[in-house]
Formats: structure tokens, sequence, C-alpha cells
């Protein structure tokens, strides 16, 4: 019985090591590299927004209101040659998925392009990424989502947050709303949910983006933003 276990061991180590000796370790580090410059100002922005820019402001010597679209623009920045870099990759490689440089650095890619403005370009590669299972579908159904939203469509798996600049009628100041983009046939939502492999609820989801879950048409979001448009001309 030792002996078989021993024997197991060798096959099981065996095995990994083969795997991993498959994988482009170079490409690996490299998008790993490129993972953490998307990070980069991404979670100064998430503090700004939980009222953190006072702070925020004395680290970058930028006023409080203006620190906002100074460090989206430092990210974006990134975000441009990180895509364009993406693009290379995957027009040479195709895309960079588990068999080529292992988990959780598959995601890589997808989360660059979700980021980028050319989703839609590459929306049929991370679906057949998703259909060979180099990558989650559950990522697949957010890029989908996210494309959808960017053209004012409603969203099918409600994935996607959004938010506006609304002028409270009261104080006479602006202030955030954030809310779930609309949802195709919201109703249902969490079948289609449950089916792509999502183990939260659209509320749920919500939640963990920090919005209090609010149905909305798409014709009252789109409204809305022409009436917000239309105060600040």
């Amino acid at each position: 019985m030792k002996e078989f276990l021993f024997f197991f061991f060798l096959l099981t180590t065996r095995s990994v090591a083969t795997a991993q000796n498959q994988l482009n370790i170079s490409l690996k580090k490299e998008l790993d590299s490129l993972h953490s410059l998307d990070k980069k100002y991404r979670k100064a922005i998430g503090a700004n927004m939980r009222g953190k820019g006072d702070s925020l402001s004395l680290v970058y010597s930028v006023k409080k209101e203006d620190i906002n679209n100074y460090l989206w623009k430092l990210q974006g920045e990134i975000d441009s040659l990180n895509a364009a870099r993406i693009e290379q990759i995957i027009n040479h490689y195709g895309y960079p998925g588990i068999s080529l440089v292992g988990t959780p650095t598959n995601e890589v890619a997808f989360y660059i392009i979700q980021h980028s403005k050319v989703i839609d370009k590459y929306l049929p590669v991370i679906r057949a990424a998703a259909e060979k299972n180099e990558l989650r579908f559950q990522l697949y159904a957010m890029m989908v989502d996210r494309s959808l939203m960017f053209q004012d469509k409603e969203q099918v798996y409600g994935t996607q947050g959004s938010g506006m600049s609304v002028k409270n009628t009261t104080t006479g100041k602006w202030e955030n709303l954030s809310f779930i983009w609309p949802i195709k046939d919201p109703s249902s939502v969490n079948e289609r949910r449950k089916l792509a492999g999502f183990e939260l609820t659209v509320e749920e989801n919500a939640k963990s983006l920090g919005i209090a879950y609010k149905i909305f048409t798409l014709d009252e979001i789109l409204k809305l933003r022409n009436e917000i448009m239309n105060a600040k001309d």
C-alpha cells in the first residue's frame, strides 16, 4: 500500500511539473506585471469614492475636487498602453488562457480588455476562450454586459453598475447616484446568473459593489441622463 501511495505521489508530482513546464513563464510574468499596472490607480480611485479625497489630495498634491479626474487620467494612460500590448499578445498567441499561462494569470488579458476601448473587437475572442475552458464563462458574461451598457442597451446578467451626479432638489448640491445598469427581463436575471455560473444573486452582487439594488428601466435611466446633461448646460 505504501509503495502504491509513493508511486501515485510521483505520478502526481510529475504531472504538475509537466504542466508547469508547458506554461510560457516569461509571458506569465509579463501579464502579472501588466495586471499590477491595471490596478495601480484604481485602488486610489475607490478610496476617493469612499470619502478619502482629503488624504489623496495631500499624497498627489492635487485639489480634492480634481483628484478623481487626475487619477483617471493617470490610469487611462496606463490602460491604453496595456491594451496595446494585450492586442500584440493575442495577435501572436491567441488568447493567453489556462493552458498557456495558468491561473489566475489567464484572467489578466480579460481585465485589461474589460478596461479598454476595444471590448467589442475582442468579445468574440473572449467568448471562444470561455467555450474552450481557457477562461471562466462568468468573465465573458461580464464583458457582454459591459458591451451592452456602453451601447446604451439593457444588460443580460446584471453584472454592471453605473453612476451619475444628480442634483439634490432640497440642498441644491450634486450627489452621486449609483445603480445597477438596466437589465433585460430583470425578473429572471438570477436564473440566467445561475446558469452562467455566478454564485451571487443580482441583489447580492449589487451589495458587494456598494449599491442598493433597485430596478430601473432603460428609458428611465436615459431620460434621467438627458435631464442632468440639460441641467448642466
